[in-house]
């Protein structure tokens, strides 16, 4: 049975992407913070999951993790190096460092720590196949994204590297890059304020988790020898505001 590994599993994408890989007949590492929903998990998928509680910032912890998987969940075919975060929404001179750490950290230190693990594994298999979750913020910066907006941005440029440090592996590598999503995301950046959260999305049609599972799932179905660079993808509601010109009062 085919295994993969999936970042960030607890919820949003990663928890779409553990139930659509299992529901191919996957057997799925799921890998994240919250050890109670990891349980759910585990509770819902019984023997074909693998659950790792921990954080993709401890870069021990990740490597440990991975060298000891179960024999069963060791030959992966499949990471999903999903987990990431944005926190707040302004100025950079006015955001925290701890907030400027902890996205840095997770979603670029992190995100490397896991890609690092894995691709030994993954160089083991006939064929394999990477997928990193970027953001459409890579290539659109907006008001207060500066560190989310670049932390992205360096997702779409490694996965490109990636490609080339890994020809004639037989591994693929796509960066799929979400607009307007409706999960915790944004719960998360404005702290827990599901108010401001909701807000976002009031009036308007969004992504959800389950339509990138089903994009995630259609390219992995994909012909042996078609690679996918990037899919960038928005709701149809959702487009570019084009740029801000500041205008100056008359004296």
């Amino acid at each position: 049975m085919k295994s993969a590994l999936v970042t960030g599993a607890s919820s949003g994408f990663g928890r779409a992407c553990v139930k659509a890989l299992i529901e191919e007949g996957f057997r799925v590492v799921a890998l994240a913070r919250r050890k109670e929903r990891l349980e759910t998990l585990k509770s819902e998928f019984k023997e074909k999951i693998h659950t790792l509680n921990l954080d993709v910032r401890n870069q021990e912890e990740v490597f440990e993790a991975i060298e000891n998987l179960p024999r069963e969940f060791k030959d992966l075919e499949i990471l999903l190096n999903n987990a990431g975060l944005a926190l707040e929404q302004k100025e950079f001179d006015n955001l925290s460092l701890d907030d400027i750490n902890t996205m840095v950290d997770t979603n670029i230190k992190g995100f490397l720590y896991i890609a690092r693990a894995v691709i030994p594994l993954l160089r083991k298999q006939k064929s394999a196949y990477i997928f990193n979750i970027g953001s459409v913020a890579a290539r659109n910066p907006y008001f207060g994204g500066n560190v989310y907006c670049g932390t992205k941005a360096f997702v779409g440029q490694f996965s490109l590297a990636l490609r080339n440090d890994l020809r004639g592996s037989n591994i693929k590598v796509t960066n799929i890059a979400p607009g307007l999503c409706k999960t915790e995301f944004s719960e998360v950046r404005f702290k827990g304020d599901k108010q401001k959260a909701d807000a976002l999305y009031e009036n308007t049609q969004f992504l959800s988790a389950e339509d990138i599972a089903k994009v995630f799932i259609a390219l992995i179905k994909l012909p042996s020898h078609i690679n996918v660079n990037e899919i960038e993808l928005m709701p149809v509601t959702q487009t570019w505001n084009g740029f801000f010109i500041e205008k100056f009062n008359e004296a």
